[in-house]
């Protein structure tokens, strides 16, 4: 599959990857049914042979032998889990308070076995709120356990949208447009691939689809000497 040539980089390699993953899981699909075709043609003579016999006793015995052995394309690997790294302390600063609850949130996805239900999730996320706002919240959740003996936040989805209400940044989308809208979001002094990582961060902050309107924007951020 051929590319526009102002494609960037990053998007391109990562095309790349997927296309050879792709060849790769079609080669053992291919792989794995001529086995199961070869299993299955053994089986259907020895069934035939089977019904002969059946049909003529006086036919010599079909002598005891063991099915063949199924073919193995590959040997069986086992997978190993990578090793998760815990989210990072937060102490409630809004620019921070994403990348935290996406931190969380892979966590438990990768690792749900570690987790009995979802007042676990949320007593373990609370755990890494260790500073300024962060802390204060916390303790203020788990005084009013005290007073009323019920814990006041009962699953994760209420733990999410209480997260978002209080550390999550108010107007992001306003921000990552007015951005987008001005000339500080340019390259600058940066490298292509920094000044990438930010522009797309931006642009899915803004909800920019038209990708007219992505080119136009990336090329007028770049500067002068790579633009042409």
């Amino acid at each position: 599959m051929s590319l526009p040539p102002d494609t960037p980089q990053g998007v391109a390699d990562t095309l790349g990857y997927l296309q050879h993953h792709l060849q790769e899981l079609t080669e053992r699909q291919h792989a794995s049914e001529n086995n199961i075709n070869t299993t299955l043609a053994a089986l259907a003579m020895q069934l035939q042979q089977l019904m002969q016999l059946v049909a003529n006793p006086s036919l010599p015995a079909i002598p005891n032998t063991p099915p063949p052995p199924i073919p193995s394309s590959a040997p069986m690997v086992r997978r190993t889990r990578p090793k998760l790294s815990c989210p990072p302390d937060f102490n409630g600063e809004h620019h921070n308070g994403c990348a935290f609850f996406n931190s969380c949130s892979l966590y438990i996805y990768l690792a749900p076995e570690q987790f009995q239900d979802e007042q676990e999730r949320i007593l373990w996320a609370l755990t890494f709120f260790k500073g300024g706002r962060a802390a204060k919240w916390s303790e203020n959740v788990f005084h009013q356990e005290v007073d009323t003996g019920i814990f006041s936040i009962q699953t994760w989805g209420e733990f999410e949208q209480q997260f978002q209400l209080h550390f999550f940044p108010v107007n992001t989308k306003a921000d990552a447009i007015n951005t987008l809208e001005g000339t500080s979001y340019h390259q600058g002094n940066r490298t292509v691939d920094d000044y990438l990582d930010g522009f797309q961060a931006l642009v899915s902050d803004a909800g920019y689809t038209d990708p007219r309107t992505l080119v136009v924007k990336f090329r007028r951020g770049l500067r002068l000497g790579i633009q042409n």
